[in-house]
């Protein structure tokens, strides 16, 4: 055999010892590649190269896109010597735009008798040179608007501002926000803040037509979206006469308007600005709570015709009640109590015939303990099961541990109005957390004409309601010590209009809250 056959045999031999010794396949590798580039998993993806590669390219690409999630489909692997090619697809994720999918090849070789990645810029995108940085370059929709329920706009800056309040304002987006938003979303960008502005900034921003580019260059245009308007349930007239109502009363004071057939919120206005008082109040309703106790005691067989007593002192539990400013009315019928706001008549009533269940069961029919959803932050009214005999008194006439808002005793008042208590609504499109709930059979018709008594004979009798008006007055102490201050409280309905009036430290809610109340209903 020549010299030159026998080096010819050596160099085959070789060849096949070099292929049989080589550990693994170039789609084993090519799979835990891009099962560590979707993962994220840096190091487990340099594991993978021939030479040693800094990758800081997926990361920067990852940051830049705002990519949510990846997905990497290999195609199928050709093979030839030590060389191969896994090509693939990589669909990402990015967060506010969507999905963004293209195509690209993972080059393999064989380095230290195993498959390995050969990596270079192109790796991770075609058209990748070193040094290249990815981007998005957006153009923005004009934004959306926020109306009242006649379609106009109430986000100009220019409405009152209890409309502000509940509106919210536009403010320049902090890296915070844009970490939370989306990288489609720079610093300094006009976002909303606090209010609707802010609870539905996606929906008005809508979606920016976005430019993925690499390098300077485009690679795809991914369209946008005009934002959605908020139409709101605010009618102009009721809020005007609502404002035009509380505007001059020296005490914060705050009203919330309903509509009692939809529970569509009217009008919402604070005299004060700051704490948004008429959402988020938590005063004790007092004796305004004494038509939901009365609620619990007519569904228990009770008539506006039945004799009671309304003493100047009833004991109750241990707990020594007594009527404002130590009234009596001795022998009257339970209509005639309820207008002249008798505690002593209905703590003990609540005893003998409620109970803790009942008393909490006509106070959830009406919307305390009901999670709210209108669209801001608004607090539910909080009525906890009384764990005394001297809670339930109190209870029974708004005191305790009772809380709610002006929206929460408004909505009481439409509920009462309409029969049906339904979760107060702000912006219709959004969805309730809390059903519908329909007061006791046989209580609606009794308890408005104890509503109507309290205007034309009781304790509202002075304050120069119109005629038609149905309401309660309520006096509710709070603080600590013997002399106790009051906030004064009037909530009632006229026709397909429900109301709530507070005013913090106001003192008696006939004297003070009613009269406020008759302006605005003469407003109307």
């Amino acid at each position: 055999m020549s010299v030159a056959s026998v080096l010819a045999v050596g160099a085959a031999a070789g060849g096949a010892y070099y292929v049989l010794h080589t550990r693994g396949t170039p789609a084993e590798t090519a799979q835990r590649f891009a099962a560590a580039w979707q993962a994220g998993d840096w190091p487990a993806m340099a594991a993978q190269l021939a030479k040693p590669q800094q990758l800081g390219a997926y990361d920067q690409q990852r940051g830049a896109l705002a990519v949510e999630s990846s997905s990497i489909q290999l195609g199928k692997i050709t093979e030839s010597d030590d060389r191969a090619r896994a090509p693939y697809t990589a669909t990402l994720t990015l967060k506010n735009l969507g999905k963004w999918s293209y195509q690209g090849q993972i080059d393999l070789m064989v380095a230290d008798r195993a498959w390995k990645v050969d990596w270079k810029p192109q790796t991770l995108h075609p058209s990748m040179t070193s040094g290249a940085t990815f981007g998005l370059k957006t153009r923005w929709p004009d934004r959306a608007e926020i109306t009242d329920a006649d379609g106009s706009r109430i986000d100009t800056g220019t409405v009152g501002g209890s409309v502000q309040q509940l509106v919210g304002f536009l403010d320049k987006a902090t890296k915070k926000d844009v970490a939370k938003l989306g990288s489609s979303y720079k610093a300094g960008q006009a976002i909303g803040r606090g209010g609707l502005q802010e609870t539905f900034q996606k929906r008005l921003a809508g979606t920016p037509a976005t430019e993925i580019q690499l390098g300077g260059k485009t690679l795809e245009t991914i369209e946008g979206a005009d934002g959605e308007p908020v139409r709101t349930t605010l009618d102009p007239h009721v809020q005007a006469a609502a404002v035009a109502a509380v505007k001059d009363v020296d005490k914060p004071t705050s009203m919330v308007a309903v509509k009692p057939s939809t529970g569509e919120i009217l009008a919402v206005v604070n005299n004060k600005g700051g704490f948004n008082r008429a959402l988020d109040g938590r005063y004790p309703p007092g004796s305004t709570f004494k038509a939901v106790t009365a609620i619990g005691l007519l569904a228990a067989g009770m008539s506006p015709q039945d004799q009671v007593t309304c003493p100047m002192y009833a004991t109750v539990g241990g707990l020594k009640i007594r009527n404002s400013e130590k009234e009596e009315f001795g022998s009257l019928s339970f209509l005639d109590s309820f207008a002249h706001s008798c505690n002593t008549t209905f703590a003990p009533l609540a005893e003998q015939k409620l109970g803790a269940d009942k008393l909490l069961a006509a106070a959830e029919d009406v919307g305390f303990n009901q999670p709210l959803n209108i669209g801001l932050p608004a607090t539910k009214a909080s009525f906890p099961k009384a764990q005394s005999g001297a809670e339930l008194a109190a209870e029974a006439f708004g005191q305790a541990r009772i809380t709610a808002s002006p929206l929460s005793m408004a909505s009481v008042a439409a509920a009462i109005a309409d029969g049906t208590w339904r979760p107060p609504t702000l912006v219709p499109s959004l969805k309730q957390k809390a059903a519908e709930r329909e007061l006791p059979d046989g209580v609606k018709s009794p308890l408005h004409a104890m509503m109507a008594a309290v205007v034309s004979k009781g304790t509202a009798k002075s304050a120069g309601l119109p005629a038609g008006t149905h309401g309660k007055t309520g006096t509710a102490e709070y603080g600590t010590g013997d002399k106790l201050e009051s906030h004064a409280w009037f909530m009632g309905f006229k026709g397909d209009v429900a109301f709530a009036v507070v005013v913090e430290g106001g003192g008696g809610g006939g004297k003070v809250a009613a009269p406020v109340a008759a302006t605005f209903l003469k407003g109307l």
